[in-house]
């Protein structure tokens, strides 16, 4: 089986979100969770994408699982990002793509220009006060704090400005307490004028990734968080971390579109 490595949300290789993507032959099922986690282990990227085509005439075109190096998540944006660019550009799938997912049938689209666009669940924001300890963990003081729902599983914290989400160096040990898979620290833009409305960083301890790169999902609650207080459905996201990447969002009421390029940067062969 052919296992490629994609980076998303960049058009430049080594930057963006890199994830592991493999195209399975079987149409009826996967192979067994242990296997597949083992297989995200050996990958040892943020996510692993594992996807196998469906009879033709059903609601979805290929079932989609993805895994971190330590579970299975409920929704990954970039590696749904990464798997749309490997069946688009080698041909295994035309046009948008349906994939069954535990969050639903999630919808790719291609563009022209080489990007892609996702059709994702709008994640429902509810606030909650700030738990004890949380701005000691992250080493900022919060402004807001939002749950995320059940598919991103994250509290989003807003912070003062950019500058503070820059520098945060949180305790990923005491931050891991305080939700489900971690947190999203986020701002407003310092100067809309570089291009980008919110900055963000992402820390998921929980499943096994000190800070993600570029992600997807958090997107999910960041577009109807900045979309209310900046007056705009249409706003693109800067996502601060070391390999950095910009995420365009467009919220739909209940859906959100998320909109990233891709980069294929290695392709091999699983022996094992």
């Amino acid at each position: 089986m052919r296992i490629r490595i994609v980076d998303a949300f960049t058009d430049r290789p080594f930057t963006g979100n890199p994830a592991g993507v493999m195209l399975l032959n079987d149409a009826d099922a996967f192979p067994d969770d242990s296997r597949l986690q083992n297989i995200a282990l050996e990958v040892n990227h943020a996510e692993t994408a594992f996807a196998h085509p469906l009879p033709q005439g059903g609601e979805a075109d290929w079932a989609l699982r993805w895994f971190t190096p330590a579970a299975e998540v409920a929704m990954c944006g970039h590696a749904t990002l990464a798997t749309a660019h490997v069946l688009h550009t080698t041909g295994a799938h035309e046009g948008p793509v349906r994939f069954a997912t535990r969050s639903g049938v999630l919808v790719a689209t291609p563009a022209g220009d080489g990007s892609v666009t996702m059709d994702f669940p709008t994640a429902p924001l509810t606030p909650v006060d700030p738990p004890r300890g949380l701005a000691e963990a992250l080493g900022a003081e919060p402004l807001t704090v939002l749950d995320t729902g059940p598919n991103v599983g994250d509290l989003l914290v807003e912070l003062a400005d950019e500058k503070t989400v820059h520098g945060l160096g949180p305790d990923l040990k005491a931050l891991a307490t305080h939700s489900a898979r971690g947190v999203i620290a986020t701002a407003r833009a310092e100067d809309p004028a570089q291009g980008y409305d919110f900055v963000s960083r992402c820390f998921f301890p929980n499943v096994g990734i000190d800070e993600d790169p570029v992600t997807g999902s958090a997107h999910t609650a960041l577009a109807p968080f900045w979309s209310e207080r900046l007056g705009r459905p249409g706003l693109t996201g800067l996502q601060a971390s070391r390999r950095s990447g910009r995420v365009r969002t467009e919220l739909r009421g209940d859906r959100t579109l998320l909109t990233g390029r891709a980069v294929t940067v290695i392709e091999g062969e699983l022996l094992a």
